[in-house]
């Protein structure tokens, strides 16, 4: 007779997140910080970094979906395929590093109609790296010939380890992101 797991655990995603009912909802709850991977230009990830008072985050071209998967506490680290938007430049860098901070995630008209989905982002000092000499060492990528189709959806959930790579490369204060 097979073995039938309970409905919880079959609900279980490949990364260890509860899916269902208020899975990922922005409510911490009593689950750990959990580590991701936004996709953005760099252009548009140093405007979130350095907008003042508070850092944001947008993924997805603006979408809500992807910011309510994330929560306060979370980290974010920012890779940034090109400099520009359309760029055809490789930059192929991690760009920025923050934790995401209490609160939903809020709209903002930009004008001429785009009104994207953010996120505000407390970020640390961290210089930007190249993410080529990290490939051999992130467990998220199973295939390090083709490493950049990890980030075609623009949000990628990694593990402490990963995270913990990323952080040293830049040159962040892993005590500053909890790590």
């Amino acid at each position: 007779m097979p073995m039938r797991l309970p409905l919880r655990l079959f609900l279980q995603a490949d990364d260890g997140a509860a899916a269902g009912p208020g899975a990922g909802r922005g409510d911490r709850g009593d689950r750990a910080p959990r580590n991701w991977i936004a996709v953005a230009s760099a252009a548009h990830a140093r405007r979130g970094r350095d907008h003042a008072p508070t850092g944001f985050m947008q993924v997805g071209h603006g979408k809500e979906a992807p910011l309510r998967r994330i929560a306060p506490g979370d980290r974010v680290a920012y890779y940034a395929p090109s400099t520009a938007p359309g760029s055809k430049d490789r930059l192929q860098s991690f760009v920025s590093l923050g934790t995401v901070q209490p609160g939903e995630p809020y709209t903002v008209d930009m004008g001429g109609g785009f009104v994207p989905w953010r996120r505000d982002v407390r970020y640390v000092s961290a210089r930007e790296a190249p993410i080529g000499p990290l490939i051999p060492h992130l467990a998220f990528i199973d295939d390090p010939s083709h490493w950049a189709s990890k980030f075609r959806f623009g949000l990628v959930s990694i593990g402490d380890a990963d995270m913990q790579c990323i952080a040293r490369a830049m040159g962040a204060d892993l005590g500053a992101l909890g790590l």
